[in-house]
């Protein structure tokens, strides 16, 4: 018979219960140590232990550590599955064999605002559970060696050279002999091979392409371009075929030469393949409506499905579009010249005609095949102007002839949209100003007009009805797919809102026109901010799929992108359906497309998020350059982003965005506050809240990463000091983090340290 267990000895269900919540995996020590197991009873612990694990209630791992079943080890390979809203990596284990889905992982990134991985990548992580199927993890190192090139720059170290990677992610430097140099000089943007990689030291590399020297200002988007693996160079074959593209005669085309169509872009445009017409429509049954016109490069006629043009088109997917150059999906020959809409040249161009009712509803719509002659290329800044009552020498004549009736019915159909409720979030754009020395003289807020809205309303229009006769031809259409928000991201959104007295009420399917309902409830506020940047992050991402599930933020049922086909290959596919179903000539959606529909909606989904990648990362990097000089100088910003490292802030002055890691804010420990995203000081009770005003100082400007790190000099809000939320995370500070009452004899006291560069 079995010896009963001493009175002192824990019962078998504490010792399950301690093993099921601790955070990591524990072995007998860690048990014994808890309940004070001493003696011989530590042969009954391992008995106890023994029986646990062989009825299936606690599983046995490495270094024979015990948790509840189902539990990933202290230390796992992990494959980074997705990057959250907050840049933040977070992955699951590379190998799971248990039922059921496996636990996410939020992984620490190795630079602050910079994720330590990207998807897809393995890496070895030490982890902590912090919930159900919830783990945090601490990246130990990357598996499968770093990439074979890296883009750096180069600079002298000892006997030989040494390049720094521009990638925020990659920490790794590498040494370069001098005879791998390539006559490279310090301070030079150069392209590497990886050679070597000894067991210490640094990694070795040899340079194989020069690309210039960082202080040329155009190396800034040149470095996003490589680090986006952006293609840049034309098969021979595409630019021979562009080069010897040739006008288009009229034809069977209709004649549109004698409506004055006209263009209206940004001062800065390099590519024009949209021009408008609208006037007053004649027919009496439609009193006070408009007949429209958008017509669009007809880019299908130059580009034939399978030639060289097309796989280099469908290679890029799409423009990327920089302060200082392009990046275009089109060799120049086509997209600024036979494919760009210029004013008093004959261009061959798709057109739609649509009628419109006094309120802005559509009643009908016709596509044509067409040859144009643009009356005017005008800039949203000189049309806007025109309407304002300052007219300029081109746009005196078309005032009254073309602007007012464009106006008009951009008029009718602003009303149609605001009926409609479509999402009206308010969010600012950050223009990078450039000088003639090419360098970044100004960081200013885009403006915004009533042109920009006028052509974005004709756009939408003309997309729909493009979306509308595909689907009424029974061919694949590439629609625009923006679908309802994730449930989850509802739930977190929720939280918050309930937190400042705003409801986003439960059971009852949500619109676009709920979400605007809440953003004026808060507009002028001091949470107007933080409820608009959390509205758009509960947003879906939107796709191109030849699945329809509408389009959420424009509340429409069916869309798709017609009107930019010089730049994004969706449309193309757009246009070649239209001419293919409604039988409008040459340069049809072909037979082999058909069943590709899919793939191509997930390559060219995937090659634009690669451009706004890289745009965004061009942007960060001019903006760093910027304020390279202005380091230890105090700005106003606000919180935009809070996380367990650290808060993300956005200057008042330039829209700057930088990081201030969690070791550099005031001496406490601090918890994170997810739903509510929010740090809370333990000790002291600051508050730091997204949408939070604050002052920081720019502590560092890293021109080579481009990455702001900021130190937090005010703001935020004084509460009253007490012990961790419950059920909330807590985060120790790393630096100067720990109230005096948590440190030991040994803890390190006072003095203010400089923050570390993050990489």
């Amino acid at each position: 018979m079995a010896k009963k267990p001493p009175p002192s000895f824990p019962t078998r269900e504490q010792i399950a219960t301690f093993i099921r919540e601790s955070p990591v995996p524990v072995g007998k020590r860690e048990v014994a140590r808890a309940f004070s197991i001493t003696g011989n009873d530590r042969m009954l612990l391992k008995k106890v232990l023994r029986e646990l694990e062989s009825d299936g209630t606690i599983d046995r791992g490495r270094k024979r550590k015990v948790a509840k079943p189902g539990s990933l080890p202290e230390i796992a390979v992990v494959e980074v599955t997705e990057i959250d809203s907050d840049g933040e990596p977070v992955g699951a284990p590379a190998v799971w064999k248990e039922p059921g889905k496996p636990p996410r992982i939020l992984l620490a990134p190795d630079r602050p605002g910079s994720p330590s991985v990207a998807t897809g990548e393995r890496v070895l992580a030490r982890l902590r559970r912090v919930g159900p199927n919830l783990y945090e993890g601490r990246v130990i190192r990357k598996l499968g060696g770093p990439a074979n090139r890296v883009l750096g720059v180069y600079d002298l170290s000892g006997d030989g050279g040494v390049l720094r990677p521009t990638d925020r992610k990659h920490r790794q430097e590498y040494r370069i002999e001098k005879r791998d140099a390539a006559g490279a000089k310090p301070g030079d943007l150069v392209l590497a091979e990886i050679i070597r990689a000894p067991r210490l030291g640094l990694h070795s590399a040899r340079v194989i392409e020069l690309l210039g020297s960082t202080g040329n200002p155009r190396s800034i988007s040149l470095i996003s371009i490589y680090t986006n693996d952006i293609p840049t160079e034309f098969p021979a074959a595409a630019l021979e075929q562009a080069e010897k593209a040739k006008p288009v005669a009229l034809g069977k085309r209709k004649d549109l030469r004698g409506i004055p169509l006209v263009t209206i872009d940004g001062a800065d445009a390099r590519d024009f393949d949209d021009a408008v017409f609208a006037e007053p429509d004649p027919d009496p049954a439609n009193p006070g409506g408009w007949h429209l016109m958008v017509a669009i490069a007809d880019v299908a006629h130059y580009v034939r499905p399978g030639d060289a043009l097309d796989k280099s088109a469908f290679e890029r997917g799409n423009s990327v579009y920089f302060p200082d150059r392009v990046v275009p999906m089109l060799p120049e020959a086509l997209s600024n010249d036979l494919c760009s809409l210029r004013p008093h040249e004959d261009r061959a161009c798709m057109a739609v005609h649509m009628w419109v009712d006094a309120r802005g509803r559509k009643l009908k719509h016709r596509f044509v095949r067409g040859l144009m002659r643009s009356a005017a290329r005008l800039t949203y800044e000189q049309a806007q102007a025109a309407m304002d009552g300052r007219p300029d020498e081109t746009t005196t004549p078309l005032l009254d002839s073309v602007l007012k009736p464009l106006y008009g019915a951009y008029k009718a159909l602003d009303e149609a949209r605001r009926a409609r409720g479509t999402l009206e979030l308010d969010l600012a754009e950050r223009q990078v100003v450039l000088g003639e020395d090419g360098r970044v003289a100004a960081i200013r807020l885009r403006d915004r007009f009533d042109s920009h809205k006028l052509i974005e309303e004709f756009m939408i229009l003309a997309n729909v009805c493009a979306a509308e006769t595909i689907e009424s031809l029974r061919l694949p259409c590439m629609y625009r797919v923006h679908d309802e928000p994730d449930p989850e991201k509802l739930e977190g959104l929720r939280e918050v809102l309930h937190g400042i007295e705003v409801n986003l009420a439960r059971g009852q399917v949500i619109t676009p026109k709920q979400f605007n309902g809440i953003l004026r409830q808060v507009k002028d506020g001091p949470n107007e901010q933080m409820v608009n940047q959390l509205v758009l992050r509960s947003q879906a991402q939107a796709v191109y799929s030849p699945d329809n599930l509408g389009h959420f933020g424009l509340a429409l049922q069916r869309y798709a992108h017609f009107t930019s086909p010089i730049r994004r290959y969706s449309d193309l596919l757009v246009h070649r359906a239209l001419i293919r179903g409604l039988k409008l000539g040459t340069g049809a959606l072909s037979d082999e497309e058909l069943p590709r529909f899919n793939e191509m909606g997930e390559h060219i989904s995937i090659t634009e998020r690669r451009a706004a990648h890289a745009e965004r990362d061009a942007i960060d990097r001019f903006v760093t350059a910027f304020m390279a000089d202005r380091v230890g100088a105090s700005f106003e910003g606000r919180i935009n982003g809070v996380t367990r490292f650290g808060l993300f802030v956005t200057l008042d002055e330039t829209g700057a965005d930088g990081f201030i890691p969690i070791r550099t804010l005031p001496a406490d420990y601090y918890d994170h506050d997810e739903a509510h995203h929010r740090l809370i000081g333990r000790a002291r009770g600051l508050t730091l809240t997204m949408g939070d005003r604050v002052e920081v100082r720019l502590a560092e400007a890293d021109q080579v990463t481009g990455g702001l790190l900021f130190e937090l000099l005010g703001g935020g809000t004084q509460g009253a000091a007490g012990g961790p939320l419950t059920g909330k995370r807590s985060v120790r500070k790393l630096q100067r983090g720990k109230p005096p009452a948590a440190r030991g004899k040994g803890g390190r006291q006072g003095g203010k340290k400089a923050p570390k560069r993050g990489r």
